[in-house]
């Protein structure tokens, strides 16, 4: 049985990064693509108007909005997180940056 590609390889941060662009771009392109699909099937009298392309471009830009407002709503917290920034060691290797979990914290700690 074939596996979806996305839960077989780990994306790199490229290719997620890509991913993200490419999706607020079609979100952009949506309202244009159903405003001119509509008008290719519609009677003659819509052909003779012209694109309302402030309205168009306005509906993409709460689109795109919207995305960023369920990206940040529905992605994981890293507060709770230290973030270690990426370190070059002296043979050329490099560790990546990352968060990690930062130790407990103790309320006693000043008692």
């Amino acid at each position: 049985m074939l596996e979806p590609r996305c839960s077989s390889v780990a994306l790199s941060k490229a290719d997620r990064v890509l991913r993200i662009l490419v999706t607020r771009a079609l979100l952009m392109a949506l309202p244009f693509a159903l405003y001119f699909g509509w008008r290719a099937l519609a009677p003659g009298s819509a052909k003779d108007r012209p694109a309302p392309l402030g309205w168009l471009f306005a509906v993409g830009a709460v689109l795109v909005g919207l995305s960023l407002m369920a990206t940040v709503a529905f992605r994981p917290d890293n507060r709770a997180q230290t973030y270690v920034p990426a370190q070059a060691h002296p043979g050329g290797a490099v560790t990546p940056g990352g968060f990690e979990d930062s130790p407990a914290e103790s309320t006693t700690a000043g008692r």
